[in-house]
């Protein structure tokens, strides 16, 4: 069973991943595939309850935008380690379209991607190591600076060398 880490600790996870062939449940959060998004669209999004979707690598931002605004979380699948096209789902979700609710991501998440997928807008992993909610505050921290500009708000060294030469 994969943990939840948010805000920096593991978590308990309120919701519920809906296989296709499933009945949602009476009530909770849930979470479904985009097939069945688009399949069950209405009925999904006038439940009272909150609706997320998991997006798996080859499926795209564009596919959602028109209902991003309903959603409570968006899972992004990362299939393994060296399939990267969630990063760039992520910072289009954030950045281009705005969306704000959770951004989790979910499959091969190791330590050493925690960073670059926080600076490119996740803001919850599911892992599969209880000893990952140190590692990914010692993994958040390891850098300071950064020349990219991304949707996680630190600001980048060409704009503090411009701060910096601006209060001399």
């Amino acid at each position: 069973m994969p943990l939840l880490i948010k805000n920096g600790r593991v978590t308990a996870d309120p919701w519920t991943l809906v296989p296709d062939d499933e009945p949602l449940p009476a009530s909770g959060p849930v979470i479904v595939s985009l097939p069945r998004l688009r399949a069950e669209r209405d009925s999904l999004l006038t439940r009272s309850e909150p609706l997320g979707v998991r997006l798996k690598s080859s499926e795209l931002a564009r596919e959602i935008v028109r209902d991003a605004g309903a959603l409570a979380l968006i899972a992004l699948e990362f299939p393994s380690f060296r399939d990267g096209r969630a990063y760039s789902t992520a910072r289009l979700l954030r950045e281009r379209y705005g969306f704000r609710g959770e951004l989790r991501a979910v499959g091969n998440v190791l330590r050493d991607q925690f960073l670059f997928m926080h600076r490119c807008g996740f803001d919850a992993f599911e892992v599969a190591d209880e000893k990952a909610a140190e590692a990914w505050g010692k993994a958040i921290a390891e850098m300071t600076v950064f020349y990219q500009a991304t949707g996680d708000g630190r600001t980048p060294a060409s704009l503090l060398r411009r701060m910096q030469r601006a209060a001399e």
